[in-house]
């Protein structure tokens, strides 16, 4: 079974920056698209970024454009999201997910991801 688990999350002042790593277990990451969401109190899940399984393909939420940075490195195993200029309402929890595409180039919807980490929290404050 594959398992996921987020770190790297903390506190960091608006306008900081921070590294998100998402490690699996399991199973290497080679055949699996991996996808970062967040979720703030309140608030529904949304989805940040994804990187295809062949890291050809990325997608970024509107918000996070020119911010964040999803990037992945299969021989250790583990996705990243960079995020920089972070601002007060990218509080949240941050999760990655993993959905098994051995061929195809695409990032999942929220609702296909098979495999989910805990998720790590994220506070930006002053």
């Amino acid at each position: 079974q594959l398992q996921l688990v987020e770190s790297g999350g903390g506190l960091v002042q608006p306008g900081g920056s921070l590294t998100l790593s998402c490690a699996a277990s399991g199973f290497p990451l080679t055949y699996y698209a991996i996808g970062w969401f967040r979720q703030a109190p309140g608030k529904e899940r949304e989805g940040v970024s994804c990187i295809s399984s062949s890291g050809g393909k990325t997608y970024y939420s509107d918000s996070m454009k020119g911010r964040f940075a999803i990037s992945r490195d299969n021989a250790k195993n583990t996705v990243y999201l960079q995020m920089n200029s972070l601002k007060p309402e990218d509080t949240a929890v941050y999760y990655c997910a993993a959905l098994l595409i051995v061929y195809g180039n695409r990032c999942p919807k929220i609702n296909e991801y098979d495999y989910w980490g805990q998720g790590t929290q994220v506070t930006v404050s002053s």
